[in-house]
């Protein structure tokens, strides 16, 4: 009996311990929702131009930050809307739009709705060649509720098959933000699948935020992550959740979701 008694007592002080080492406390104003969602310029795989499930599918997942690829400005196919500043009117979120390129009697790029006011806004062309679509990083600084700053960036890199450009556009990546004054968050349609060359040289400076590698695309049946939100320095980030949005209709992308929480400077 004695034994027994010992082996509960052995049992219940080591379950005790590993529920005191897995507690941590964690700080709300230095939460940051973040959502990367391809938008697939507004046009629902139904192709019926309805920019009001594409703001439910965001406003579901009340996120603080909200990176868009394929967002149209005043193009024909968007009926000359400026699709950024409507999803932040449905949502009651701030637009910003970066343009890559021009296209169909307007422009195209990247988009970022915010919970919070922009510091700072700048936007960086990634490298191309003839023939490839421009790319470019649209980057925010903003301050968190806690008053730390950090850095948010949005990109869309290269879809052609053949990855040389794709590379050379995420060797832009670390370049360009390798030496950032700020902690920093970079969300977007990246292209590449998690083994690929170019998620290799990302990883050089920029932590996924998802390391199960959920797949994000095509909306209908998730096959493959081309999706990512990423976050640097390691040590400043906590992931409290990462998960792909269950939404079929809204874009051919599944809308990914990371819920960071920003760690005290060391």
């Amino acid at each position: 009996m004695r034994f027994i008694q010992s082996i509960f007592i052995l049992i219940f002080s080591l379950s005790c311990s590993i529920n005191l080492l897995g507690q941590y406390k964690v700080d709300s104003s230095r939460i940051v929702r973040i959502l990367s969602f391809n938008i697939l310029h507004g046009a629902t795989v139904n192709n019926d131009f309805d920019l009001d499930v594409i703001a439910n599918a965001i406003k579901a997942t009340k996120p603080d930050l909200v990176a868009l690829q394929e967002v149209d400005f005043m193009t024909n196919r968007a009926k000359k809307m400026d699709l950024v500043t409507e999803l932040a009117t449905r949502t009651k979120l701030v637009p910003l739009f970066g343009r890559a390129m021009e296209y169909d009697d307007g422009e195209y790029g990247e988009g970022i709705l915010s919970r919070y006011s922009f510091l700072s806004t700048q936007v960086h062309p990634l490298r191309y060649e003839e023939g490839y679509e421009p790319r470019t990083a649209l980057a925010a600084a903003v301050i968190l509720k806690s008053g730390d700053t950090i850095q948010f960036i949005g990109t869309h890199l290269d879809h052609i098959k053949d990855e040389r450009v794709r590379m050379q556009q995420a060797e832009d990546l670390v370049t360009i933000f390798k030496n950032t004054n700020y902690p920093a968050i970079l969300a977007g349609d990246l292209n590449a699948l998690p083994n690929s060359n170019p998620m290799k040289e990302i990883y050089k400076i920029w932590t996924k935020g998802d390391p199960t590698n959920q797949p994000t695309y095509p909306s209908d049946d998730p096959t493959k992550k081309i999706d990512y939100v990423l976050y640097q320095p390691a040590n400043r980030w906590r992931v409290l959740e990462t998960k792909v949005i269950d939404e079929k209709i809204a874009s051919d992308h599944c809308p990914l979701l990371t819920v960071l929480e920003l760690l005290p400077g060391r």
